[in-house]
């Protein structure tokens, strides 16, 4: 797909994946899920005020070439996750129809010193492209330049590192959607069990990753700050806990929590590690979605068990098969010598029209470059509950 698009609005088919309808408003590829049935699609997203990028830019057709044949490195944060290994079936799907290869290089722990190795392997390989998960915000930085000087192209996907040392991120919502959604998700449930979230004093704490993963990071941040403007009757019993994206960590960091705070009313864990992790924990002392609110991002292969053991009662999260996709495609995309500017849309075959959107649309104050610098923003999230989970198969 060689040319740019005109668009009057953001609209990507995310839930055209495998792994299906963690977004989305058309049936999933291999999902089996009909888009209109989640309907809590669309009311996750219609919570946080924030106004969409303007798409109607300049679309003048690139001077570029097919991307048929290009290799891509796909790099997660870790592997043996749901959410990494959902997109690499993603990713693996449309690269098949696209003509591309996908190369899944990850490690079994999410740490900087693992993923320079896998940015390593890929150089010593001589891919043509880059799509990383990254599990810092600038310690990969010199390491991805240095491949962007042997010509390799460098997007990224999920989590950021630093704009000059990536051409496109592929973001699944910017800090000001995802970090009131997973306030609201906890609000909903809180409600359900009988408390009143505008008017009881509600305890709260974070338990995710690390401050230093950007993407999860600014998704606290903003979520605190929501919580101050439409809860401020709510109290954070802690600072965030850290469990750095290691199953075993999660639990015993899960466990922690719930020890050190018996009262909470409400754990938010903004990662897909530390959610069911969390949930474990809660499990193991008898309680249930009655006793506490646990909600957070997972996908729903990763939560169900905690569904059906009345543990958790909702999540979200968003299409990671096609964020994968689009990881891989535009850093295959750049790579054959197509040019994107900010303001403008592309056209992926068998996902839709995306826009790309200036780098200070996800963090403020980050410039962007005159082409082939900006974020691809994934519009649309999921809330998943008892009433939707069997429409997603991933």
């Amino acid at each position: 797909m060689k040319k740019k698009l005109i668009s009057s609005i953001l609209a990507l088919s995310m839930v055209a994946a495998l792994l299906a309808g963690c977004g989305g408003a058309t049936a999933p590829s291999g999902g089996g899920a009909d888009a209109a049935k989640p309907a809590e699609a669309a009311g996750s997203e219609a919570k946080p005020a924030e106004a969409a990028p303007d798409a109607g830019a300049d679309t003048a057709a690139a001077a570029g070439g097919d991307i048929a044949g290009k290799t891509v490195a796909l790099i997660p944060k870790v592997t043996g996750n749901s959410f990494f290994e959902a997109a690499n079936a993603g990713a693996q799907k449309y690269a098949a129809d696209w003509g591309i290869t996908v190369d899944y290089i990850g490690r079994a722990s999410a740490s900087v010193n693992d993923q320079l190795e896998a940015i390593q392997e890929a150089m010593d390989k001589g891919v043509d492209a880059i799509a990383i998960s990254s599990v810092d915000a600038s310690a990969l930085d010199e390491k991805l330049k240095e491949a962007q000087s042997q010509g390799i192209v460098v997007c990224t996907w999920d989590s950021d590192v630093s704009p000059d040392a990536r051409a496109l991120m592929v973001s699944q919502g910017t800090a000001g959607i995802l970090g009131p959604m997973l306030v609201d998700m906890g609000a909903d449930a809180l409600k359900n069990r009988g408390k009143d979230p505008a008017k009881d004093a509600i305890k709260y704490v974070w338990h995710y990753s690390n401050p230093s993963v950007a993407d999860q990071n600014s998704w606290y941040v903003a979520g605190e700050e929501y919580i101050k403007k439409t809860y401020p009757n709510w109290t954070v019993v802690h600072d965030p806990y850290y469990s750095e994206q290691d199953p075993q960590k999660s639990v015993e960091i899960g466990t922690a929590v719930l020890d050190a705070n018996p009262d909470v009313d409400l754990i938010i864990c903004n990662d897909s590690t530390a959610l069911p992790g969390q949930c474990q924990a809660a499990q193991s002392k008898g309680l249930t979605k009655d006793d506490i609110t646990i909600t957070g991002f997972c996908t729903p292969s990763g939560m169900t068990a905690y569904l059906d053991a009345n543990i958790l009662e909702r999540w979200g999260l968003w299409d990671c098969g096609v964020q994968g996709a689009l990881g891989c495609y535009f850093a295959a995309y750049i790579a054959a010598g197509n040019t994107i500017k900010a303001g403008e849309s592309v056209e992926v075959p068998g996902i839709g029209s995306v826009d790309v959107v200036p780098n200070g649309d996800l963090v403020e104050g980050q410039e962007t470059a005159a082409e082939n610098n900006g974020v691809v923003l994934l519009p649309e999230r999921v809330v998943f509950t008892a009433d939707n989970v069997k429409d997603y198969n991933f």
